[in-house]
C-alpha cells in the first residue's frame, strides 16, 4: 500500500540529511521509521502518537485562524 504525507521544509531536510548520512534512500528511511514506531512498546507508542496528534491539532487550528 502506498500513502502520502505532507512534511514541512525542515522535516524534509532532516529526512534527506539523515538518509544521506546513513546511505539509504529517503523512502527506505521513512518506511523504517514508521515500522519502528509501530513495533515500539505500546505505552511508548501511545505517548508518541498522542504528542503527534496534539501537535497536528494545534497546527490545524492555527491554519484556521
Amino acid at each position: 500500500m502506498k500513502i502520502s504525507i505532507d512534511l514541512n521544509d525542515v522535516q524534509i531536510g532532516l529526512l534527506r540529511q539523515t538518509a544521506a548520512k546513513l546511505g539509504v534512500p529517503v523512502e527506505d528511511l521513512a518506511r523504517a521509521a514508521v515500522s519502528d514506531l509501530l513495533v515500539a512498546e505500546d505505552d511508548e507508542f501511545a505517548e508518541v502518537a498522542r504528542r503527534v496528534l496534539e501537535k497536528n491539532k494545534e497546527l490545524f487550528y492555527k491554519r484556521l485562524s
